[in-house]
């Protein structure tokens, strides 16, 4: 039989690809190219909850391409310094890395708003904005100015507000207190005369040990413990008002995204939700215990005195004034996020505010 004939004559059905099989003619295989990654984080691999949200969403990418698509991840250092991820993802160095936005507030203070401002959202609240408000339609516009595309990628929640060699026992206590703190938070606890130091997570305890700084903040209990502040600062001061429901990114390069297929691009999105909920839900679980251990051997809690949150509102909210006037995208992006906020709190008040409150104050 002519070989032309029976393509010509063959049907889409089983007996035609028989057919065409039994003729030596094999057809066409769309096999998926791999695809081949690198990760770099701005976290040290002993903390397994925040450098750890990498690995998990690396796993999961492969696990749900079959082992097509792979990632390799790397702690700051690595390949980047901890603050020069952004830079290897906008010029492609990297195809994606993984950071606390505010880090970044040197570049354009709205990297901020994409992680966490004094008194701003906490992580449901952000969580909310970000995937049914307009938070991240916004942020990705803003994104497209550095070649990146971002994906929220954990959140740790409400933080601590940090570790103090001496109590604060009002806001004058401040003045002059060098204090370790991460990105743009600094810009508002300045106006309360702290002098702020920007220091990756990894370097944080020799700074405290040497009195390079006199006080430092990370996140909470669990990652505090691991890092040994507690040996070098006894006071331990809640709430992080700065830092209400910090929001970890997944910042992909844009030409390096637009390369993949629309499968990997489905991939890479569910797998940064899955690590974006794993990250809190480990942080939830594991911070009780370490703050009772943390107790158990000596750590002074301490709330801040009530004149140093006033204070701080007050200088936080001037300060987003002060970019509102002066910083286009800034006034853009937070006057949406602002009104979420409003309306949010408005709500939480009579759930879960009420709730969480009346359940505290009980004996369980």
């Amino acid at each position: 039989m002519d070989r032309r004939s029976l393509i010509a004559g063959a049907s889409t059905t089983g007996a035609g690809l028989v057919g065409i099989l039994a003729a030596g003619i094999a057809p066409a295989v769309h096999a998926q190219a791999a695809v081949r990654w690198r990760l770099s984080s701005s976290f040290p691999k002993a903390l397994d909850t925040i450098y750890g949200a990498a690995e998990v969403f690396a796993k999961h990418v492969n696990a749900m391409s079959g082992g097509k698509f792979e990632i390799s991840t790397h702690a700051a250092g690595e390949i980047t310094p901890p603050f020069g991820v952004v830079d290897a993802v906008q010029q492609g160095s990297v195809e994606c890395a993984h950071t606390a936005p505010y880090y970044f507030f040197g570049k354009n203070d709205v990297f901020a708003l994409g992680c966490a401002i004094p008194f701003g959202l906490n992580s449901r609240q952000m969580t909310a904005w970000m995937y049914q408000g307009n938070g991240l339609t916004l942020m990705r516009e803003f994104y497209a100015k550095y070649n990146m595309i971002n994906f929220p990628m954990g959140n740790t929640g409400a933080q601590m507000g940090g570790w103090f060699r001496k109590e604060i026992k009002s806001v004058k206590d401040l003045k002059g207190l060098k204090f370790r703190t991460g990105g743009f938070p600094g810009k508002a606890i300045a106006r309360l005369g702290v002098i702020p130091a920007n220091i990756p997570g990894g370097e944080i305890y020799t700074a405290l040990e040497k009195g390079t700084i006199d006080a430092c903040e990370w996140v909470g209990p669990y990652d505090d413990q691991k890092l040994g502040f507690n040996k070098v600062a006894p006071y331990y001061y809640y709430p992080g008002w700065w830092e209400g429901g910090p929001q970890l990114d997944l910042y992909v390069n844009q030409k390096a995204y637009a390369a993949l297929s629309p499968e990997n691009k489905a991939i890479v999105e569910n797998a940064a939700a899955y690590a974006h909920t794993d990250m809190q839900a480990k942080y939830d679980a594991r911070n009780p215990i370490a703050l009772k251990e943390l107790v158990g051997k000596g750590t002074k809690l301490r709330p801040f005195p009530n004149d140093v949150m006033v204070a701080a509102f007050k200088e936080a909210m001037a300060l987003y004034q002060e970019l509102n006037d002066t910083n286009p995208d800034w006034k853009k992006i937070y006057a949406d996020f602002s009104k979420f906020r409003a309306d949010s709190h408005l709500w939480f008040r009579f759930t879960e505010a009420k709730f969480d409150s009346f359940m505290q104050a009980q004996k369980l």
